[in-house]
């Protein structure tokens, strides 16, 4: 089945797409949409997503729910079909994503949602639906509140976050010691001639691999994620970023020390957030004593500090070193939707998070007690 058509109310029509060459086909009309509603993420993206899809996606599993008015793409849930450990569909982009979300135009006026309510519940049947990572504010929260069967909402990841402003203003919000030390950091950056350079369209390919290769060498006998050495996530990065610098949901930069390329920096961008999200660093760096979270924060400011841009995202994680700016924690929102032949599921699914929330908290306390 390629995509199922169904009418709704007026000249709105929903579809359910399981194609891959259709998914690929919807980029012109998944832009302007993305562009159109404005609490997206670059990770909402066509670019991301069907990239994503290429690299890590199942065949057979893809579930795009659509929403049209008048042949105009307006609603979208990019999904795909998992049966472990429970049958559930949820959201393309995995973990490598650290938002997850639908599309809905900026000018619904509930119609939109509504059909794309409708029509979620007409593609769960008998799976429940599982929005990981939802930014609050997300579109998905409009579906959230419209699904008519039960459904739970739980926390999920902490992001931190800091105001979009300039560097000057981000060190003005710090104690005044701690200003001095990073303005004292940011003098030895321009002592040691740390130069920038914003990569173009057609340099990025080939930053992008750098990137990687240094992202390598910087954790070499450390722990590091392993899915960023995976040759996959590679072909991920590369194919999807391309297209995301030339429609401005992405900025690559290069850092040269004596005219080497010693770090590269991906930041992704939307209007309601900036955020880096994945760099490589040369040791070399450290080694002349150079601060590479301030340089990098430093070059991400460029891109906030004319206010256009709601947040300055440090992403997933409650790192110790985050903390050192004086970010604020947002929680990210699981929104678990299910119908009611399906509510087990849920009850099932809501138990294992409560398990592992269990888990954690546990081993929080044992690591605070090693280093009392």
């Amino acid at each position: 089945m390629t995509t199922t058509a169904h009418p709704t109310l007026a000249a709105y029509t929903t579809e359910l797409v399981t194609d891959e060459g259709a998914f690929a086909e919807l980029a012109p009309a998944w832009g302007r949409l993305h562009r159109r509603c404005g609490t997206a993420t670059p990770f909402q993206s066509h670019a991301w997503l069907h990239s994503w899809w290429r690299s890590y996606g199942t065949p057979g599993r893809l579930r795009l729910v659509l929403v049209r008015y008048g042949g105009e793409l307006v609603g979208a849930a990019p999904l795909t079909l998992v049966h472990r450990p429970l049958p559930t569909l949820v959201p393309l982009g995995g973990a490598i994503s650290d938002y997850a979300d639908v599309l809905l135009t900026d000018a619904d006026d509930g119609r939109v949602a509504d059909a794309l309510t409708r029509e979620l519940a007409e593609a769960a049947r008998t799976a429940l639906i599982d929005f990981r990572e939802v930014r609050p504010g997300g579109a998905a929260e409009r579906v959230y509140e419209r699904w008519r069967g039960p459904c739970r909402k739980v926390p999920d990841s902490v992001c931190l976050e800091l105001p979009a402003v300039s560097m000057d203003e981000l060190v003005g919000r710090l104690p005044s010691n701690k200003a001095q030390r990073v303005r004292a950091k940011l003098r030895k950056l321009d002592s040691l001639g740390v130069r920038r350079d914003v990569v173009p369209p057609d340099g990025v390919d080939a930053a992008l691999r750098r990137l990687l290769d240094l992202h390598r060498l910087q954790w070499q006998e450390r722990k590091v994620t392993t899915e960023h050495l995976q040759s996959r996530f590679q072909e991920h990065l590369v194919r999807s970023v391309g297209p995301m610098v030339r429609s401005g949901d992405a900025v690559v930069t290069e850092f040269r020390l004596d005219d080497e390329v010693v770090a590269v920096d991906l930041t992704l961008l939307a209007p309601s957030l900036a955020g880096g999200y994945l760099y490589g660093a040369h040791p070399r760096l450290r080694e002349r004593k150079a601060d590479v979270a301030v340089m990098l924060l430093d070059a991400c400011t460029q891109h906030t500090g004319t206010g256009e841009r709601g947040a300055l995202s440090l992403l997933r994680g409650d790192e110790p070193y985050k903390h050192h700016w004086r970010p604020l924690p947002v929680v990210n929102q699981r929104l678990l939707l299910a119908r009611r032949r399906t509510a087990p599921l849920l009850t099932a699914a809501l138990c294992d998070a409560a398990a592992r929330q269990r888990i954690k908290e546990v081993r929080q306390r044992w690591k605070e007690r090693r280093q009392e």
